[in-house]
């Protein structure tokens, strides 16, 4: 393998991680009304509709703009300070659409472009550095909109998936 087999390689992966991250969101999206969106389990903390509006704005910084060179307008603050409702349609299509950004800002990266210098958030780092930030906080923040979920369900929470063979851990 060489250089750029491994870039691209590198880019494969991110977009696999993403769309199970993507898979896990909507699923849990699914099983929830508008308002359940919105509800914060503390005044000081996120409901899933922010979570929803941070990651699209992180991975548009991170990666969109930071590797692949768009303009960053990023405003992280409003992600935050949003209390809704943006319905489940408007937040799951401008995560898809920034995933879809994302990977077009991926495709084709060579190995030197993994390697080129940025400044994202007033951090210098590589794009490489860029990726392996930011794919990890998007699926960190996953596993909470995970767990926002369960917690306002509770038993009537759906797993996406659930092991059926002795070597998935039955």
């Amino acid at each position: 393998m060489n250089a750029n087999e491994l870039a691209t390689a590198i880019a494969t992966e991110t977009d696999r991680r993403l769309e199970a991250s993507v898979g896990k969101i909507r699923h849990c999206v699914a099983q929830l009304s508008d308002e359940q969106l919105w509800w914060r389990p503390a005044e000081s903390m996120n409901s899933i509709g922010n979570l929803v509006l941070h990651l699209a704005g992180n991975l548009r910084q991170w990666i969109v703009s930071g590797v692949g060179g768009e303009t960053d307008t990023r405003e992280r603050g409003r992600e935050f300070a949003e209390r809704g409702p943006i319905s489940r349609d408007e937040l799951l299509g401008l995560l898809d659409r920034t995933v879809d950004a994302s990977r077009e800002a991926l495709n084709g990266i060579t190995a030197d472009g993994l390697l080129r210098p940025l400044r994202i958030q007033g951090f210098q780092l590589t794009a490489l550095g860029a990726i392996f930030d930011s794919i990890p906080h998007f699926g960190g923040h996953t596993q909470e909109i995970v767990n926002l979920t369960r917690q306002q369900l509770g038993d009537d929470y759906q797993f996406e998936w659930t092991p059926s063979t002795p070597e998935e851990g039955v």
